[in-house]
């Protein structure tokens, strides 16, 4: 279902600034039992990217009710969450602050992935394209996605799960719909965002969690000798939870020990 303002459609104004600019954010978020996983989460980051960006973020009560809504019939989904800062006139200008912004609650069915891709871990493309730095932007999750999508067409072939983008200077940052983190002596290192990337909601949990845990967690960087000299290397977002990296390029890793320990932690806090 797809609701725009809180009404069913599928249509926006051309004149649109997230479809002339992309200018807006967007969060996606399992959806079970027609309860929104990790809301609070979710909600946070939208409002934090709304922030950023100067966009009048939805009243988080209206963004719930219409998120039943579209879920009402669909309790087992997908749902994306879009805020726009609305119509407006030719050029960069933005509009008056007192313009409308645009909201859209899409829901979907949840991906069918091969159970091999949790069970036994996922063969990676080395993407070509290189992320830029932006540090405006980072850690956004912004309609501007023109960097996956190109990423994304880097592959076809079915048993390539993802592909891991580096930064301009080499450094890995994140898969093309996913975060990364590798496992070093026991403990857990993942990207720096500051200069380019997305902060997901689920990348927050694992570093948390590994604190509640006593598990050593570092926001670094991460260059590809380091990478590739890992115990484990792993991926993660709201809807495929973890997936081990088992081939990436010509390196292979085994079955690691500490995904395991993730699963169960992500797995015991599902509110």
């Amino acid at each position: 279902m797809i609701l725009v303002n809180g009404a069913p459609s599928n249509v926006i104004a051309v004149t649109d600034r997230g479809l002339m600019y992309g200018d807006g954010v967007f969060r996606t978020l399992a959806v079970r039992g027609g309860r929104p996983l990790h809301w609070q989460r979710h909600y946070a980051r939208l409002r934090s990217d709304c922030t950023t960006l100067g966009i009048r973020c939805p009243d988080e009560a209206v963004l719930r009710a219409e998120l039943a809504q579209a879920t009402r019939h669909e309790p087992d989904c997908v749902a994306r969450l879009t805020v726009t800062r609305g119509p407006g006139q030719r050029g960069y200008a933005q509009p008056s602050p007192a313009n409308p912004t645009t909201r859209i609650v899409m829901t979907s069915a949840p991906p069918q992935y091969p159970p091999d891709f949790a069970e036994r871990g996922v063969a990676v493309h080395l993407c070509r394209l290189r992320l830029g730095f932006q540090p405006a932007l980072a850690g956004i999750k912004h309609l501007n996605r023109l960097e996956n999508v190109l990423a994304r067409a880097e592959w076809s072939d079915a048993a390539i799960a993802e592909g891991l983008l580096l930064d301009i200077e080499g450094n890995a940052i994140e898969g093309t719909m996913s975060n990364l983190f590798i496992v070093e002596r026991g403990a857990l290192a993942t990207p720096d965002l500051a200069r380019c990337g997305v902060a997901g909601v689920t990348r927050e949990r694992i570093i948390e969690y590994a604190g509640r845990h006593g598990i050593a967690c570092h926001v670094t960087h991460i260059g590809c000798e380091r990478l590739f000299e890992a115990a484990e290397v792993l991926l993660v977002n709201s809807i495929i939870g973890v997936w081990q990296v088992r081939k990436l390029m010509g390196k292979t890793w085994g079955p690691g020990t500490l995904v395991t320990r993730i699963r169960q932690w992500l797995d015991e806090e599902n509110d």
